[in-house]
């Protein structure tokens, strides 16, 4: 696949989008793939796609550029010493399963906006507790690795569902369990991978099967839309890992909170519309 016959104007909003949720995937450790869904289900809709088809679509891309955001970002936390990598690998099972379930199995014939309705609620709701909630008991701490394995299947599942790298979740549970927030964000920018690695196959063996709406289709993924995103992602997550490390607790938490207020409402208005 090359990008000889996209047209520039296109290459160009690609870019942009790859930009900005690059830069939030260094800072809170998302993926950015809820960002992109809205942006990539009307460049899909504007060439043709149908409603329903371009939503998949662009779940399904925007899940796949995280593939390679999630391992740029991964790299600059690293370096920080940040990952929890023992979390990572209790979880990361679940997610395998969560997520081949999710791609291959639930995601073609899911009800999108009730879907997107509960996401509304449950994402403010997690929204509210990281901004005003007190701070969690000194007691509490993570599960065993059976938990952390369940709760990994929940992440790679929900996220399946709706193109997000699964930190929308994990961040706010690993706070709760007493995880400092940089080593959190750190650790759910780490569980990206193994996110994203599970849904894209689900979402290539899902849509195998139907015919391709665009040329550079394949299954449910629109190939120049990640080829773009991806590249351009990569090389300004690192700028946002190096921000987050900058910024105090307290800034970092308003800055996820508010981020996840912003989701909620692009979910709520999906669910409606």
């Amino acid at each position: 696949m090359t990008l000889a016959g996209v047209e520039p104007l296109l290459i160009l909003e690609l870019a942009l989008l790859g930009i900005g949720t690059g830069f939030l995937a260094g800072l809170l450790g998302i993926g950015g793939g809820m960002v992109m869904v809205p942006f990539l289900t009307r460049i899909l809709a504007q060439r043709g796609v149908s409603s329903d088809l371009a939503v998949k679509m662009a779940i399904a891309t925007a899940m796949a550029t995280i593939l390679f955001t999630s391992l740029s970002t991964m790299r600059a936390h690293q370096r920080r010493g940040a990952i929890r990598w023992d979390i990572v690998r209790g979880m990361a099972p679940g997610i395998a399963l969560g997520g081949l379930a999710a791609g291959a199995g639930v995601f073609g014939w899911v009800n999108g906006q009730a879907l997107a309705l509960f996401f509304a609620a449950f994402v403010g709701y997690t929204a509210t507790q990281m901004l005003y909630a007190s701070s969690p008991k000194a007691s509490r701490q993570l599960p065993g690795r059976g938990g952390q394995a369940a709760v990994g299947g929940g992440i790679g599942f929900l996220s399946g569902l709706v193109g997000a790298g699964g930190a929308f979740i994990a961040v706010p549970f690993m706070t709760r369990c007493n995880l400092p927030i940089h080593n959190a964000v750190a650790t759910g920018a780490a569980l990206g991978f193994p996110v994203a690695l599970a849904n894209t196959a689900g979402y290539v063996i899902g849509g195998w099967s139907q015919p391709a709406p665009l040329p550079d289709a394949l299954g449910f993924l629109y190939l120049p839309a990640l080829t773009v995103i991806a590249l351009a992602s990569v090389l300004v997550a690192p700028l946002g890992a190096r921000t987050a490390h900058a910024l105090d607790v307290r800034q970092l938490r308003r800055i996820f909170a508010v981020m996840l207020y912003a989701l909620a409402a692009d979910m709520l208005w999906r669910s409606l519309n």
